[in-house]
């Protein structure tokens, strides 16, 4: 199931995808299993997908992020493996939906693409020990860009202001609820030229590991976002360029890049 978040008639709603229309599921929180969604008024209204407005996926209270999770990525940057999950944040404000521009700061000469599996958090949960009670609290996948001033990450050491920016959270289109997380692929294109590819399968700490480290640190929050590493092959963003990340069996979100005060269209 595809759950997506858009705006229709001047409001804000939750919907699942089928078949190119979005519908309102028809009970508050029935049809989106571990989802705290609701509608205001749900119902059986449909529209068809290119007729509304596709929101970020969720509005999370925290964007938790795993660094250094793929081996072939911590080498390129000549960064030691870690021994337990690296994490850092990246604020709310800095996400944007597919189709909406990343913004280059001026302040920045290095602005890189890195392409992550997105795993939405459903309910809260913390201090959990148990993998299957971690992914339990999973509501679904999505697809995530942890936009990076690579320059400044290098100067300041810690990952806050590198990270931050307005615009350096893509994330979306859709959240898949179902995913055999062993076949899931991760890929970014730019300008339709693959430069990131790997599986899920290949990280250093699985997804169940990490949601249970993390909630052993802070709660986990239903809507919280966890981005889970990128791997080998990141690189600069120009503007002009379009890059999309590409995880199997959830979707393409596809971002153009312009400088900042360029405008959008």
């Amino acid at each position: 199931m595809k759950i997506c978040r858009f705006r229709v008639e001047g409001e804000a709603r939750y919907g699942v995808l089928e078949g190119g229309r979005v519908r309102e599921p028809r009970f508050d929180r029935g049809e989106l299993p571990g989802c705290q969604y609701v509608n205001r008024q749900p119902g059986e209204k449909s529209w068809p997908v290119d007729t509304v407005e596709i929101l970020p996926p969720t509005e999370p209270s925290k964007i938790v992020c795993v660094g250094r999770n793929y081996r072939e990525h911590a080498a390129e940057l000549h960064n030691p493996i870690p021994q337990e999950p690296l994490l850092f944040l990246k604020p709310p404000s800095a996400i944007i939906a597919s189709g909406e521009p990343i913004l280059l700061p001026d302040v920045s000469r290095q602005v890189d693409y890195e392409g992550e599996l997105g795993v939405v958090i459903g309910k809260r949960c913390s201090q959990l020990s148990d993998a299957a009670d971690a992914l339990g609290c999973v509501m679904g996948y999505t697809c995530l860009n942890d936009v990076t001033a690579r320059d400044l990450q290098q100067a300041d050491v810690q990952f806050t202001r590198a990270k931050g920016f307005d615009t350096f959270c893509p994330l979306g289109p859709f959240i898949e609820t179902e995913l055999k997380l062993e076949e899931v692929t991760v890929e970014t294109l730019v300008n339709g030229q693959r430069k990131q590819f790997g599986r899920v399968s290949d990280m250093i700490f699985p997804v169940d590991a990490i949601i249970r480290y993390i909630s052993r640190v802070m709660t986990l929050e239903p809507g919280d976002v966890i981005a889970t590493g990128t791997p080998a092959g990141v690189g600069p963003l120009r503007a002009g360029d379009e890059v999309e990340i590409v995880v199997s069996g959830v979707g393409r979100l596809k971002n153009p890049v312009r400088a900042k005060g360029e405008s959008k269209f």
